[in-house]
């Protein structure tokens, strides 16, 4: 599918997916909620691309909703319409984390509102200098309760700085991003596409069926009732890695002193 949007640039297997409307700082409107919406539902049935980096063309990453289409009328539905177009923008951050292939995105600039919904959804995030970032939903007369906001904040960076973000709206920039674990590196923004490649290629140097079952794991242990559940989960995947043609040749790779060639069988 040709994506107006955005742009997919296929590097072995991995996609970089860059946001393309710099014109509008990729300000999310209709028309790339449903595309992102449909090319990260149809990653579910993707075996080759076994690895997403999502970046941001431009000045920054993703200045967020787009409030044009709102003073232009184009999103002032009926309630119960809109109650349905709220529910298609929400899909789409549940599809990025559905899909089984990690997510690593990298902030330049701003990434507001819903740019930082993006960032939050996804698995890995990389800032460059520049990046500062926010839920700006309350400073536009909204909730900050927005697109997997009040669910994905509070784990990765605790209630009371999710709190603080959320309450207020205030810019949290790179430094302090690091600092209480919102993002795993900052770098200059030149080297933002460097710092990226270097954690692509260690996934893609684990077998496809781990990586996947990594992140499928890690999902459900996140929102487990117990330590037991977490496990069960855990056991399971195990034990079907363990009879994977792939886990064999690791082993064979390992005695032999060689990398090893994935079938992803």
């Amino acid at each position: 599918m040709d994506y107006q949007t955005f742009q997919i640039e296929r590097r072995s297997a991995a996609e970089w997916v860059t946001l393309n409307r710099p014109d509008r700082l990729n300000a999310i409107d209709t028309v790339m909620t449903a595309e992102l919406s449909h090319y990260f539902g149809a990653l579910c049935e993707n075996r080759e691309v076994r690895v997403v980096v999502l970046r941001g063309a431009g000045k920054g990453f993703c200045s967020g909703m787009d409030l044009k289409e709102h003073a232009d009328g184009i999103a002032e539905p009926p309630f119960g319409r809109g109650l349905a177009q709220q529910g298609t923008m929400s899909e789409l951050f549940m599809r990025m984390r559905r899909c089984p292939q990690p997510i690593v995105t990298l902030i330049h600039g701003a990434a507001a509102g819903g740019g930082f919904a993006l960032a939050l959804a996804s698995d890995i995030r990389i800032a460059g200098e520049s990046a500062r970032m926010n839920a700006a939903f309350i400073r536009v007369g909204l909730s900050a309760c927005d697109m997997g906001t009040s669910y994905f904040l509070p784990r990765l960076v605790g209630v009371s700085v999710a709190s603080e973000l959320m309450l207020t709206g205030r810019f949290i920039e790179a430094p302090r991003a690091l600092a209480v674990g919102l993002v795993s590196q900052v770098v200059p923004d030149a080297e933002l596409e460097q710092a990226a490649q270097g954690y692509v290629d260690d996934m893609l140097a684990a077998t496809p069926m781990g990586l996947l079952l990594t992140k499928d794991g890690l999902n459900m242990a996140i929102d487990s009732p117990s330590l037991e559940h977490a496990m069960a989960i855990e056991n399971r995947q195990q034990l079907l890695v363990g009879r994977s043609e792939d886990f064999r040749e690791a082993v064979r790779a390992r005695a032999e002193g060689r990398k090893p060639e994935w079938k992803g069988k």
